[in-house]
């Protein structure tokens, strides 16, 4: 096992709702309905600047300095993310389910875990983005959220390739796969929740 292999098999073992959270309705959930923008780009600031939130939090907490180093500097570049697309005037929304999930890891081995699994989800978000500014014409702002996503490409790398220096042991993989597993299910849950409130079925992808 390694961190490439972890996250494979978290996109084998979620096709389904990998699949449906890379899909329109993601986007749909992600504004409230509000497909136009300024919505999507408030989205996706209010994502970047939550996992932010949980990233400076563990950076005071986190024992391994070499982790802790990480955590900081992908804080900052979600904050750099949150400050690049955030529409004018923008007040926070609301942190997404999954972040008070990660929040809610202890230990370094499955915070990383969680955390390669949050920026799985959040590539898939991100996608629709992209395609949502070329749809609209707008091929300046598509590039911009291409940026982005290469970004949190690189960042899920850099988790992946530390969680395979500090795994040593199946337990630590399994711990770390653990912790994955829930993200992935909390963000899906959320997902189908909100999409519920709004009165629309989320089991069809479109």
């Amino acid at each position: 096992m390694n961190g490439q292999d972890l996250a494979a098999e978290l996109r084998d073992d979620h096709e389904t709702p990998f699949s449906r959270l890379g899909s329109s309705k993601a986007l749909y959930a992600l504004t409230g309905g509000e497909m136009d923008a300024a919505p999507v780009r408030a989205a996706a600031a209010d994502d970047a600047r939550s996992l932010a939130s949980v990233l400076d939090d563990w950076v005071g907490d986190e024992d391994d300095d070499d982790v802790a180093s990480l955590f900081e500097e992908l804080a900052e570049t979600a904050r750099d993310h949150a400050s690049s697309v955030a529409p004018d005037d923008h007040e926070s929304g609301d942190a997404p389910e999954m972040d008070a999930e990660l929040a809610g890891f202890s230990d370094t081995k499955p915070r990383l875990g969680g955390l390669l699994a949050r920026y799985l989800v959040t590539l898939k978000h991100v996608e629709q983005m992209v395609g949502f500014f070329v749809g609209d014409a707008d091929p300046r702002t598509a590039s911009e959220f291409r940026d982005l996503r290469g970004d949190i490409e690189d960042a899920r790398d850099r988790v992946a390739a530390t969680l395979d220096e500090l795994c040593d042991e199946d337990d630590d993989w399994a711990n770390a796969s653990r912790a994955a597993d829930a993200v992935v299910e909390v963000a899906y849950d959320d997902y189908v929740e909100t999409l519920e409130s709004m009165g629309v079925k989320p089991k069809n992808v479109c």
